[in-house]
């Protein structure tokens, strides 16, 4: 393992030094645009279950894997991506994974019932690559890749609270029935395509040096390093999923009007678009990022610890606070994955594992909150668990967050560049 000062450095595609600040700009809104597209095939879901329900039948186990479903897809496909980037080329692959997820949504629009879960499988399956391949591009394409990666991430959380905000009121206002409002989502990706093709470029990549099994980036795990930020994104993700589950039933059980559950949670985003844009941008002028692991479990005790206290009152200020914690925290995790980096494809193959193991462990965080809950009738020992599992995540990003950087697991480790 290497300080991250002694990092290798690799050139972008199109240096920044010979970049203009209109072609530059082009970029960033191409990034933006591609993060946009990251949540609201998915997040859209939710708000429409009731009508999808009484139209399709389906019971409320498996109306609830539609939105399971892809979180699982993100784990299973994100070792894929880095592989993808080595044989066709860092741009081309998020090329092919905006039209995989453009044709997955507009899947949604055929009438039998099993379209709907191969097009929420196809779905996951583009934004699992796109997850672990834009945090590798910005760190190729920018010396300083902090304050990208700020708006990158941010633009994350603006996409989940705009497809849970808007969907249902755009699709009363067009009249549109629930497969229209959910391909709907269509448009953005094919802006995002329409945008991307010509900014970042495809189509004239050079194919890696050879091809890449992955074994890799599954080695990658030898080093503490990258033990820490997995576990670090992963417990973060843990906290993420399982309040956007129950949120709303944990808020209603308190006497909080249910119909104020969607909106705080809509709150909550909005508040974790706003640490997202923070966090990478103060972590890309650090060598050492522990200051903001304090902080965002410090907001994530606050937040968590008022909704066990007092989730009646106060509740905005918890739920804001939690937001900020959890937007803040996924930024940084991504971040860390970028920084601790010695090239973009180590930042490919870390990302890829990560968010693997990441998400697969985040998609069992609502399942144990529920059985806990099933089990002792009431949101206080669930919430503990949130709050116990906050030592081991502090525990892994001191760790992940010092001034090192991932020794490549090979001497050919970059992505093929046009």
């Amino acid at each position: 393992m290497t300080t991250a000062g002694q990092a290798p450095p690799v050139a972008p595609a199109t240096s920044p030094a010979h970049r203009t600040r209109a072609a530059t700009a082009l970029l960033v809104a191409a990034i933006v645009l591609v993060a946009l597209n990251q949540r609201p095939a998915v997040v859209a879901v939710a708000p429409l279950l009731g009508d999808l329900r009484a139209d399709t039948g389906l019971s409320s186990a498996l109306a609830g894997l539609l939105t399971t479903l892809p979180v699982l897809c993100f784990g299973a496909f994100a070792p894929v991506a880095p592989r993808l980037a080595r044989r066709v080329g860092l741009e081309t692959a998020v090329a092919a994974s905006l039209l995989l997820l453009a044709a997955g949504i507009a899947l949604r629009l055929v009438h039998p019932v099993v379209a709907l879960y191969a097009g929420s499988l196809v779905a996951g399956a583009a934004i699992a690559i796109a997850n672990v391949l834009m945090p590798a591009y910005v760190k190729r394409e920018f010396l300083r890749p902090g304050a990208v990666m700020g708006l990158y991430s941010a633009s994350l959380n603006v996409g989940a609270a705009a497809a849970a905000a808007v969907t249902v009121p755009v699709a009363d206002a067009l009249g549109l029935d629930w497969r229209a409002a959910l391909a709907s989502w269509l448009v953005l990706a094919v802006l995002a395509t329409a945008l991307w093709l010509p900014v970042a470029g495809t189509g004239r990549s050079r194919r890696g040096a050879g091809p890449d099994t992955g074994a890799g980036s599954w080695s990658l795990l030898r080093q503490p390093l990258a033990r820490q930020v997995t576990a670090f994104l992963g417990m973060q993700s843990v906290q993420f999923y399982s309040i956007a589950a129950w949120l709303p039933t944990l808020l209603a059980d308190a006497g909080v009007p249910r119909g104020e559950g969607g909106l705080l949670l809509g709150l909550s985003n909005v508040a974790g678009a706003a640490g997202a844009l923070v966090a990478p941008a103060l972590a890309g002028r650090m060598r050492v990022q522990r200051p903001l692991v304090v902080a965002v479990l410090g907001a994530y005790v606050v937040g968590l610890g008022g909704l066990l206290l007092a989730p009646a009152s106060g509740t905005l200020v918890w739920v804001a606070v939690f937001g900020l914690a959890q937007g803040g925290g996924f930024a940084l995790a991504l971040t860390l994955i970028v920084l601790r980096s010695s090239t973009p494809l180590v930042a490919a193959r870390l990302g890829g594992v990560a968010q693997c193991v990441g998400y697969l462990v985040a998609s069992a965080g609502p399942l144990v909150l529920g059985a806990l809950h099933d089990l002792t009738g009431g949101w206080t020992w669930p919430v503990v668990l949130l709050l116990a599992v906050l030592a081991p995540m502090g525990w892994a990003g001191w760790g992940a967050a010092r001034d090192a950087a991932l020794d490549p697991p090979s001497s050919v480790d970059r992505l093929p560049q046009h």
